[in-house]
């Protein structure tokens, strides 16, 4: 497979991983009321390493064991990132939360550098800035009164030290691979989330009824854990190895667009015109970073 081709793939692979993130947050929404979100976070994990225990057993090997503290770095900065998100959602709103991830592309970006000196360009910075932009005027639904009126509180800075984590965690994943398998180096890397996630959720898994629990909530569980937990995680180890980290969570930014998609689709209400031009933004932007050629030597320094 030439690079052009490796990298049109990375492209895919966060399309289709944007997409199923999107879907969980209806998902997510309707499960809340039943089950405590910590309690949700660590069963996703468990169940998510089940399932790709299964696929990666053909493939796993002793040697994959060695330096294992290495999944469990991986592991606990996407189990910390969602942890420090429901801890900030007690202290503040999603909206806020959601202006604040829209800094984790430029971050990333800055450890990219830093670990794999993955050159950021000009077109791209742009591009980045451009697609930041268009998220957080769909994220405030285009309400400017609202969008200058954010605060940074204590929720605001606990989820920027989340976001700093998911920043961090896409070259790193990238930076510490030794060629391993990427369904083995998926796997692992799960297991290391569940461990952060299952120790700090110990107490809300210990009180939650799991037998009471209706369907709903489980329809929840086994998407996030297969989809949103099992899938993702593939598909964004598959980006990162692929691809800049700054280009893999830019799209992030399709998420907001995507469940105002859904909502729309759903019959929900669609959103009012001026936001489109937020949607039009982010698409630009994203055409901009899969047509300019990256320039990362996707080496350590």
């Amino acid at each position: 497979m030439t690079t052009r081709a490796q990298a049109l793939s990375g492209h895919a692979a966060m399309l289709l991983f944007a997409t199923t993130i999107s879907v969980s947050f209806s998902l997510g929404d309707l499960a809340a009321p039943h089950i405590d979100p910590t309690a949700v976070t660590a069963a996703r994990f468990a169940l998510g390493a089940a399932i790709m225990g299964v696929l990666a057993a053909r493939v796993l090997r002793r040697a994959h064991l060695r330096a294992a503290w290495r999944y469990l770095l991986l592991g606990g900065l996407l189990g910390t990132y969602f942890i420090l998100m429901f801890e900030a959602l007690r202290l503040t709103d999603p909206v806020s939360t959601g202006a604040v991830f829209t800094l984790i592309p430029l971050m990333s970006a800055g450890f990219g550098w830093i670990l794999m000196r993955q050159v950021t360009t000009p077109l791209m910075a742009m591009s980045l800035l451009l697609a930041g932009s268009g998220a957080v005027w769909v994220i405030f639904r285009g309400d400017v009164e609202a969008l200058l009126g954010l605060q940074v509180g204590p929720g605001e800075q606990i989820f920027f030290l989340g976001c700093a984590c998911h920043a961090f965690y896409t070259p790193l994943s990238r930076f510490l691979n030794r060629g391993e398998p990427l369904v083995a180096y998926s796997f692992l890397g799960i297991c290391g989330g569940f461990c952060v996630t299952g120790l700090w959720g110990a107490p809300a898994i210990m009180a939650t009824d799991w037998t009471a629990l209706p369907a709903i909530a489980w329809a929840a569980i086994v998407y996030l854990a297969v989809m949103a937990t099992a899938l993702t995680f593939f598909l964004l180890q598959f980006a990162t190895l692929r691809l800049p980290a700054a280009k893999v969570m830019a799209y992030g930014y399709l998420v907001p667009v995507f469940i105002v998609l859904w909502e729309g689709l759903l019959g929900h209400g669609w959103i009012a015109p001026p936001v489109w031009i937020g949607v039009a933004a982010v698409l630009l932007a994203l055409l901009i970073l899969i047509w300019e050629p990256d320039r990362a030597t996707g080496k350590p320094p």
